[in-house]
């Protein structure tokens, strides 16, 4: 059929081609109407996808390919939280290694280069000192007392509270376990060079510095 003489009807549905009257004669309607039914319900269809045009359809299978995409692994060697996690692992066991003769724990040593410094505290302070819950450090506390190197003795203004101080024991061993443990934060580090270690240390400060509200969270462990 003779597509030339057909005119454009803007009130036709989706904007079809209407055949110009004195040429009828050349269309079968019931064709015609078959089409233009076509049209409609594919016209329908793109305006309910939320595109409209005849590109629907490909931006449509575009966005099912990307949806549909399969999860992209990240293995935890690039995780900073593993790496974080492995990094806290090596150096526990590289302080261990030093320090096993003094039995003392790397939050136990915290606490008491922290008690050196301030002379006298309580233990929400000591708690805030060293970045822990006050139950876990008042834990800690209580130990080293039991070993006579720290004294914790009652707060005269707050009886609830306890005002902790290094025994002459406590300074004499920190003396001692000085030196081994400095060597175990050195050992941590000692695959970087001399740069890389200053740079390192000066990084981590800044995520500390920016996150200072984030100190008292309990540690999630199966």
């Amino acid at each position: 059929m003779a597509l030339t003489d057909m005119t454009l009807s803007s009130t036709s549905a989706g904007g079809w081609l209407r055949p110009n009257a004195k040429h009828a004669s050349y269309f079968d309607r019931s064709k015609l109407r078959a089409i233009i039914g076509w049209w409609r319900a594919h016209s329908n269809r793109a305006k309910r996808g939320g595109v409209t045009g005849l590109g629907g359809r490909a931006v449509r299978q575009a966005k099912k390919r990307r949806s549909g995409g399969k999860h992209r692994p990240w293995p935890l060697s690039q995780r900073p939280g593993y790496l974080i996690r492995r990094l806290h692992q090596i150096h526990v066991a590289l302080f261990q290694e030093a320090c096993s003769a003094f039995e003392v724990t790397p939050l136990q040593y915290s606490l008491l280069s922290a008690l050196a410094v301030r002379k006298t505290a309580d233990q929400t302070t000591l708690a805030a000192d060293i970045a822990l819950d006050r139950t876990t450090t008042t834990g800690a506390l209580k130990r080293l007392a039991v070993r006579g190197l720290v004294e914790r003795a009652v707060n005269k203004d707050d009886r609830r509270a306890r005002l902790c101080r290094l025994t002459p024991a406590g300074a004499a061993l920190l003396v001692k376990i000085e030196g081994p443990a400095r060597e175990a934060h050195r050992a941590t580090l000692g695959d970087l060079s001399v740069r890389e270690q200053t740079l390192f240390v000066e990084m981590m400060q800044r995520i500390v510095a920016g996150n200072p509200s984030r100190d008292n969270a309990t540690a999630l462990f199966d």
